[in-house]
């Protein structure tokens, strides 16, 4: 899969000045990638722009992302319900004090091994400590979850042995946009605003139901157990 070159190096956010996007040329977008749009992703212009015209107050502190919705501060991911991956409704309110991390996952992406058996690993770790990892099905990234869910959960559950939720297959940009989804992305936009990019991005929330901190796909499981272990000493 093509995502793992997104970057060619990060932006830089904060106190060291305008932030500067540094987009790798040899980077070809996947077809069949839902911007959910038939125009070219806004990067696509802003990509090739001189550093001093990208300087808007949005890429400045990384915790500006909260101006994009006010709401979004006084819920927390416990007001929601969702369907699990059996189609019953499921209050997240069930999981309160503990510390989750929220991930969209594929079955037939190139970050499928190593997502589902680390993120495996860390949940057997950490689970009696009050963690849990909240796991979201969305085929909206290259087609590469195109199973029914009794067929997503048999895959998850017996070639990466996970014992962690999987809830029901959703959209998580556009119109259909899961609500969960729509708070999380409001919480903690990230670049191209609230847009998910890719297949297993992930969203770390505390005991309070609140986002702390957005990965992008490319990150690993293991580089986020600091994190985690923060979270849960909290």
């Amino acid at each position: 899969m093509a995502f793992s070159a997104f970057f060619s190096a990060p932006i830089s956010f904060g106190c060291a000045g305008p932030a500067k996007l540094f987009i790798n040329p040899c980077f070809n977008f996947p077809p069949s990638v839902a911007f959910l749009s038939s125009n070219p992703p806004p990067f696509h212009k802003a990509a090739f722009l001189p550093s001093s015209r990208f300087s808007s107050p949005l890429l400045k502190s990384r915790f500006s992302a909260n101006i994009y919705s006010r709401a979004a501060t006084e819920k927390s991911v416990h007001d929601f319900t969702v369907k699990d991956v059996e189609g019953t409704d499921i209050s997240l309110s069930k999981f309160k004090g503990k510390v989750l991390l929220i991930v969209n996952v594929a079955s037939k992406c190139g970050l499928t091994s190593s997502n589902y058996s680390e993120l495996s690993h860390l949940y057997e770790k950490y689970k009696s400590q009050g963690f849990e990892i909240l796991a979201f099905p969305c085929n909206q990234f290259g087609g590469q979850e195109p199973g029914s869910n009794e067929e997503i959960k048999q895959f998850a559950c017996t070639r990466f042995k996970a014992e962690f939720p999987i809830f029901d297959k959703v959209d998580v940009n556009g119109p259909n946009t899961a609500p969960v989804y729509n708070f999380l992305k409001s919480s903690a936009g990230g670049f191209l605003g609230g847009l998910i990019k890719w297949n297993f991005e992930k969203f770390l929330v505390d005991k309070n139901g609140k986002v702390v901190e957005r990965y992008a796909p490319t990150t690993s499981p293991f580089q986020i157990e600091k994190d985690i272990q923060k979270l849960l000493a909290a």
